[in-house]
């Protein structure tokens, strides 16, 4: 009986296995950065109203319920990828995500259709929302389990930076969009052509993801829980699923105030050009996809915690007062710098985190408790920060208010890490240190 556990069946290709488990992510954050992107068109589109900010409001609660379903999605499906397998359960996770993906695209016009137009468009977040609650989790447990001695950090980090390579063509989708197209089409119909693309890559990703390798993890348990285990011991261990959650925090609301947020911020609220704005974002998601793995391989060899709480604390002091240096005389130079530094705290921390994440969670519940903890995060924090950034500059008439929301997320990741790193450099506990009850002891 030990012989499978002691000598799992190898994965042929890393480099191929992370391309194939991390394409869904692809496809996930280029439909996230379209919406928010397009947050003002798909306002007027499906959520009408004679006054902008409502309108716009609107559309980011509707991106935010969407973010609601995530926990669910996350304990659904994360115990179906427990039980059955890494490989099936992103197969099946990518089936829903592109359904939420196709209905979004082709949803007919408040216009047309009257108000049925958004209830279907909530439909579709809220598939999305399921569907991405255990997509991040799943990827960078699959990541983790196929990663080298000692470059953990490295390879989970590959799960982020798929991500900005789906913000960097959608952000080039959306610039060749606005030079060919006048502005008044892209706002009536020519928005929907980036999502066009994305339903047209769908079938490229499934096929990458039906070739994906199950982990030597996941084939060496000796016994694998079933979805009643899989959630007494999530609940069981609801103190480090809080504290993950935490930690998450500060890399879901930069991640989405740097992406979904900016192209918004930088036309509505700083009054710059859409090319200006879709500049900025598209490089940002360049330089995202170079922090993240700098990030997870330095954490690899100083430690998790030296990193989060460095990058959380540069985070805490310097949040609002860039802001606030950028809105008292906004230009394209400023939104870049402002831009770039947040880069660096969301890809350096981003890196670390997922490592991290994966390293605190026991490990037969790995993928359920790791994407409840990511999916709180983003649910409750990183899919809010539109909206929130939106209140705020409304409410208090601060347009550097938004860096309030990015303080308070950095403060909740030193507490965290603070807490779930409290003796030295080691994490109280790992997943190592959790009883397995299923395993058969």
């Amino acid at each position: 009986m030990a012989g499978p556990a002691t000598n799992p069946p190898e994965i042929k290709s890393r480099i191929g296995a992370i391309l194939r488990a991390t394409s869904g992510n692809f496809l996930e954050q280029f439909d996230f950065f379209l919406f928010g992107f397009y947050a003002a068109a798909i306002g007027k589109a499906f959520f009408p109203s004679t006054n902008e900010t409502a309108s716009l409001l609107n559309t980011f609660g509707v991106f935010w319920l969407g973010a609601l379903m995530r926990p669910v999605g996350a304990i659904v499906l994360g115990a179906y990828i427990d039980r059955i397998g890494r490989r099936q359960g992103l197969i099946v996770t990518l089936g829903i995500m592109a359904i939420g993906t196709v209905v979004i695209a082709f949803c007919p016009s408040y216009a047309t259709i009257g108000i049925a137009a958004p209830v279907i468009v909530l439909i579709g977040r809220l598939l999305q929302g399921f569907s991405a609650g255990v997509e991040l989790g799943g990827v960078s447990v699959y990541l983790a389990e196929i990663s080298t001695p000692g470059n953990r950090g490295f390879y989970t980090s590959f799960q982020s930076s798929s991500q900005q390579v789906a913000i960097f063509v959608a952000s080039i989708l959306g610039y060749l969009l606005s030079e060919v197209m006048p502005a008044d089409t892209v706002a009536a119909w020519g928005w929907r052509i980036p999502f066009f693309v994305g339903c047209l890559i769908i079938p490229l990703i499934f096929f990458l993801r039906r070739t994906l390798e199950e982990t030597p993890a996941f084939l060496a348990m000796k016994k694998h829980p079933t979805a009643s285990e899989v959630f007494a011991s999530a609940l069981a261990n609801w103190r480090i699923v809080i504290l993950g959650m935490m930690i998450a925090i500060l890399t879901t609301t930069t991640f989405y105030f740097v992406t979904v947020y900016t192209p918004t911020f930088g036309k509505t609220v700083l009054k710059l050009s859409t090319q200006d704005a879709l500049l900025v974002t598209l490089l940002v998601a360049v330089t995202n996809f170079f922090w993240n793995p700098v990030g997870g391989a330095l954490s690899d060899r100083i430690g998790r915690k030296p990193v989060l709480i460095t990058i959380a604390c540069l985070a805490l002091v310097t949040a609002y007062p860039a802001l606030h240096w950028l809105v008292a005389a906004p230009t394209f130079g400023k939104l870049l710098a402002v831009e770039m530094m947040f880069s660096f705290y969301f890809g350096v921390y981003s890196g670390t985190m997922l490592g991290a994440l994966v390293e605190i969670v026991p490990a037969h519940v790995r993928t359920t408790c790791f994407s409840l903890a990511f999916a709180l995060a983003a649910a409750l924090f990183g899919t809010f920060t539109p909206f929130a950034s939106t209140w705020l500059i409304e409410r208090t008439g601060d347009k550097a208010s938004p860096g309030f929301w990015l303080m308070f997320a950095a403060l909740l990741g030193i507490i965290a890490a603070s807490t779930v790193y409290r003796s030295g450099g080691k994490a109280v506990p790992t997943y190592d240190a959790v009883a397995e009850p299923v395993a058969g002891h």
